[in-house]
C-alpha cells in the first residue's frame, strides 16, 4: 500500500510560480510511474504530467498536458521517494485542486493509477 501526501498549493496571482511537492511512502518509489492531474468541481480530473518509472521506455522523458508545456516541470526525486511538480506562468485556470498519483503504467488516463494522495488546492488570481 502506497500513502501519497501533496503539499506545496496555495494562492497565487497570475504570472507566478507554486512548487508542489508530493511524498510517497510505503512501496517502492522507482518501481511507480507518477502523475500529477487536477480537478475543478463538475469536470473530470485532468491529466497535467507524468514522470515514467525506472526502465520504462522513455523513463527519463517527462510528459505533459499541452495546456502546461512549456510552463509546468514535473521532476522525481527516487532518494527522497518525492516527485514535485514546478509551475511558473501561473493562469487562473490553472486553479484546482491537485492530485499526485501512483500507477504501474506510464498513462495520461487517471483511471490506470492506482494511489491517489488527498489534493493540494492551487488558485491562481487574476
Amino acid at each position: 500500500q502506497v500513502q501519497l501526501v501533496e503539499s506545496g498549493g496555495g494562492l497565487v496571482q497570475a504570472g507566478g510560480s507554486l512548487r508542489l511537492s508530493c511524498a510517497a511512502s510505503g512501496g517502492t518509489f522507482s518501481d511507480y510511474s507518477m502523475g500529477w492531474f487536477r480537478q475543478v468541481p463538475g469536470k473530470e480530473r485532468e491529466f497535467v504530467a507524468l514522470s515514467s518509472r525506472s526502465g520504462d521506455w522513455g523513463s527519463n522523458i517527462p510528459y505533459y498536458a499541452n495546456s502546461v508545456k512549456g510552463r509546468f516541470t514535473i521532476s522525481r526525486d527516487n532518494a527522497k521517494n518525492t516527485v514535485y511538480l514546478q509551475m511558473d506562468s501561473l493562469k487562473p485556470e490553472d486553479t484546482a485542486l491537485y492530485y499526485c498519483a501512483a500507477g504501474h503504467q506510464p498513462s495520461r488516463r487517471y483511471n490506470e493509477y492506482t494511489y491517489w494522495g488527498q489534493g493540494t488546492q492551487v488558485t491562481v488570481s487574476s
